[in-house]
């Protein structure tokens, strides 16, 4: 009697506390969209809730190419494709995008999801970005005023789409000077502004300890404030200390953003101003804080899914769930009677645990994840109707009631456990050699197995055994 009472004090234990797993998932999603949207947007989103993956809430799918011919000769591909998935993903975090399915597809390509971004142009800034940070001197003597004259003089771009140089240009240009292109601070000129640049980079974003978004005070113009790591500092301080008078480039992704006057000494802290909007300033300090990628990236896919599509999807798999999970619960019901109801109880249990186990570890649910999770619950339902059948036959022997439920169990247990371990083992590898929605698949039905194993032989043999307490004379099966 007392084992009784701690599997009854385990089961309600484990209810009270699915319930509080879920409530946040819960509360979040009764929000209205807008004030989820402001929520997101200051960071105050629940840790452990329930995500919605890309075809539910809708979103931007890409697949990335690293360039993998612009890679430093040193550093090899795994290496760098471990980087530039961990750099990733850091940018997306702290867009304040979470759970986002990153996974490297084949040698050199990468996989993104961004739920609930759905403008293409915000994802590709976001991600496409190198932010190959450098600090660069300006070159201002004749030869530099010569070949500026020169760009003026061509009625073609002296930097074309690719990164090229003109060959014109390229002609005069000596070995140790190169030319970059200005950020445009004025939309209304189609005039494109170039610098003159020692090819030698001193500093670059690499030695960045932190960079944030801060606002000019007269006006309220958003700039990026920077600073340095100590080794960093060190250099900074050298290069500014022996440069004052001269001009110093700050160039990101090989456009010249903003080339100010070294007027003394600077150590630890820097500021990049461009006429940014508050957008493009809070973009660019994320990516630098994040880092650069090892190489260029190139989107060989896009794919946009609206909110619309996602919200759709919603609810039709809601709709189809719930006339699948009645349908089996009255076929339970009527079939099996008081067995049935047992075996119902369990079924919900399994739904509810399944459910606050994925809020609990964040778990980003999709329509291939519901498939998962269905097919989990089906698994659970065939435990209880094998457990349900063996009663019937032990039933016909006219066994007591107690042995008939002990017996039962004992002899669907190889059967169940068979039956879930093969799954079980099938998931895994769908987990290990699968990509994306796959894996969600193969999450969810993992997860659900273990469930459903628990739920369909350990809780309602505690049921049955709870009903022994009352003496019974048959069982309805």
């Amino acid at each position: 009697m007392k084992a009784l009472h701690w599997k009854l004090s385990l089961i309600i234990g484990l209810i009270i506390l699915s319930i509080f797993m879920l409530y946040p998932t819960i509360d979040w999603y009764l929000k209205p969209q807008a004030e989820r949207e402001k929520l997101e947007a200051m960071k105050e989103r629940p840790k452990h809730i329930l995500n919605l993956g890309l075809d539910l809430r809708g979103g931007t799918h890409l697949l990335l190419e690293l360039e993998v011919d612009k890679l430093d000769k040193s550093e090899k591909l795994n290496d760098a494709m471990q980087r530039a998935i961990e750099i990733i993903r850091n940018r997306v975090d702290a867009y304040g995008v979470s759970e986002t399915p990153i996974a490297r597809v084949g040698s050199k390509w990468i996989s993104v999801d961004l739920p609930g971004i759905s403008k293409a142009e915000t994802a590709e800034s976001l991600i496409g970005k190198t932010a190959q940070l450098e600090f660069r001197l300006v070159d201002e003597s004749t030869t530099a005023t010569k070949i500026l004259e020169e760009i003026d003089k061509l009625d073609r771009p002296a930097i074309d789409a690719n990164g090229n140089i003109d060959p014109q240009i390229k002609k005069i240009l000596p070995p140790n000077l190169t030319i970059r292109k200005a950020k445009k601070d004025d939309q209304r000129t189609t005039e494109t502004k170039y610098f003159v640049l020692e090819n030698t980079v001193p500093l670059t974003g690499a030695y960045l300890e932190d960079a944030r978004i801060q606002t000019d005070s007269q006006f309220g113009m958003p700039y990026i404030a920077f600073s340095f790591n100590k080794e960093g500092t060190k250099i900074f301080e050298n290069l500014t200390g022996r440069n004052i008078g001269r001009r110093l480039a700050i160039v990101l992704d090989d456009v010249v953003y903003t080339a100010p006057t070294i007027k003394s000494k600077i150590s630890k802290n820097g500021v990049i101003e461009g006429n940014f909007t508050m957008e493009e300033a809070r973009d660019i300090a994320l990516v630098l804080r994040s880092g650069a990628l090892p190489a260029p990236v190139k989107i060989i896919e896009k794919r946009v899914v609206g909110p619309t599509l996602g919200s759709d999807s919603i609810k039709k798999g809601i709709k189809a769930s719930l006339i699948g999970l009645a349908l089996v619960i009255l076929f339970m019901l009527v079939y099996y009677k008081a067995g049935g109801l047992i075996a119902d109880i369990a079924l919900m249990l399994n739904f509810l645990f399944l459910l606050a186990t994925l809020s609990y570890f964040n778990a980003t649910l999709t329509l291939p994840g519901i498939a998962g999770m269905i097919l989990s619950l089906a698994m659970a339902v065939d435990a209880n109707v094998l457990i349900l059948e063996r009663m019937r036959e032990e039933i016909e022997l006219k066994k007591p009631i107690p042995i008939i439920i002990s017996t039962s169990y004992e002899k669907a247990w190889s059967a169940i456990f068979d039956s879930n371990l093969t799954t079980w083992i099938t998931s895994v590898f769908l987990f290990q050699f699968g990509s994306g929605p796959v894996k969600g698949f193969a999450v969810t039905l993992t997860i659900g197995l273990v469930i459903g194993v628990f739920t369909s032989v350990y809780v309602t043999r505690t049921i049955y055994e709870f009903y022994l307490t009352s003496n019974p004379k048959r069982l309805s099966i």
